[in-house]
């Protein structure tokens, strides 16, 4: 394969896998502190249950694993297609 035509594999890949992950990863990040502030509320407000220590951050959902996950494996896409790129060339 032309050298241009791996280079061109590694751009669109690499901004795929950065348009997929990056927004999952950044939705899971604010949902930390959004529950935790929810949780501060609710027992300033005297609705929380007693004696109960504040949840840690449960980690991504299913959907934004997914999404996660694809956007590092068309990022490893791009890597490899950039090595083949500077391999060729």
């Amino acid at each position: 394969m032309p050298p241009l035509l791996w280079l061109i594999v590694a751009l669109f890949a690499g901004g795929a896998g950065y348009l997929l992950a990056w927004p999952a990863w950044q939705s899971s990040r604010s949902r930390a502190p959004r529950d935790l502030n929810t949780e501060r509320y609710l027992a300033w407000r005297g609705r929380a249950v007693r004696g109960q220590q504040p949840r840690d951050h449960e980690g991504m959902t299913g959907e934004e694993r997914r999404r996660f996950l694809a956007g590092v494996a068309l990022g490893v896409i791009g890597v490899l297609a950039l090595v083949a790129f500077f391999a060729t060339s």
